[in-house]
């Protein structure tokens, strides 16, 4: 009977059910920005984005164009890309840049894998266990990344060179001596970085472990490691990154050539200005930034990993 009921008299919330609107339901608003107001509210940004992408991009393009620039100047390769022609990673090959390099490698490594575990044991102690002298072991932390490691430079000469007389692999000229004085400065402040990332992991995990029978070393190695992985990522990453650039005490530690990392030994090219070849260094430089920027890619994946897991359910 009610299919015989004029269109009329039909319900007002039927009409609305169909139709997916009501009257009495508001206009939609046009959102789109157009004219001043999208210069003023998006435009601008797009504008600084570009002039920061060529500030960032012109220099690396320079320094590609003049590695494929053979037997030429940095003052002479302002036209970009003029030239292409390998001859300077060719010629790369046939230097002491493969030891340089590998040295840099190995002590980069280390020092990365040295400063992740020796900081994350350290916050774990101070985050978890609670002895006499903590709160002054946090403070003189704290303290002591106040200070840059460059104010040593002359102590740990001298000190390396003390040691270098009882124990010649701790002396200077040796890439132990070197990431031995890399993990001493780095302790401190990712000590420091470590402990707050920590503390955001609950206690009430180890507390569950511990019920299960699990020993502290069991519950640091196989459960906290693995909840503050996007931390023990950047730690490493800026370990690695800052000892890969580091110069000033690489260049105080090491005298022979070839066992000089990549900064001190491109330095030597470049330390003679008018008869440098820059040709040859900058093909250093760009081969030098290919271990960073495939590192930073593969930890950049775990870091994301790491934060968008998922939580702790209560």
């Amino acid at each position: 009977m009610s299919a015989n009921l004029p269109a009329a008299t039909a319900s007002p919330d039927l009409a609305r059910g169909v139709s997916g609107r009501g009257d009495d339901a508001p206009p939609v608003r046009d959102v789109t920005l157009r004219g001043r107001r999208w210069w003023r509210e998006v435009g601008w940004r797009h504008v600084v984005g570009v002039v920061v992408i060529a500030y960032c991009v012109l220099p690396l393009l320079y320094v590609l164009s003049a590695s494929l620039n053979p037997g030429g100047t940095l003052t002479g390769s302002n036209n970009l890309f003029r030239t292409l022609d390998p001859a300077n990673y060719t010629e790369l090959f046939g230097t002491n840049f493969g030891y340089w390099l590998g040295n840099s490698l190995l002590v980069c490594t280390v020092t990365a894998i040295g400063t992740v575990l020796m900081g994350s044991a350290a916050a774990y102690a101070f985050s978890r266990f609670r002895f006499s002298g903590r709160r002054a072991s946090l403070t003189a932390l704290l303290l002591i990344q106040m200070f840059p490691q460059m104010l040593a430079v002359v102590a740990i000469f001298l000190l390396l060179l003390s040691l270098k007389e009882v124990f010649p692999v701790l002396g200077t000229n040796s890439h132990l001596a070197l990431i031995m004085v890399y993990l001493g400065g780095a302790l401190g402040v990712n000590t420091f970085l470590m402990y707050g990332f920590f503390n955001t992991v609950p206690r009430e995990i180890d507390e569950a472990a511990k019920i299960d029978g699990a020993s502290h070393g069991q519950i640091f190695w196989t459960i906290i490691l693995r909840l503050v992985a996007p931390i023990l990522a950047v730690v490493g990453l800026l370990s690695f990154v800052g000892t890969y650039g580091e110069f000033i005490i690489a260049k105080v530690v090491l005298q022979d050539v070839q066992k000089f990392t990549l900064a001190v030994g491109l330095y030597q090219w470049a330390s003679d200005e008018r008869n440098a070849p820059w040709g040859l260094f900058a093909a250093g430089a760009v081969l030098a930034a290919i271990p960073i920027i495939l590192l930073f890619l593969f930890l950049q994946r775990y870091i994301v990993s790491g934060l968008t897991a998922g939580s702790v359910k209560g």
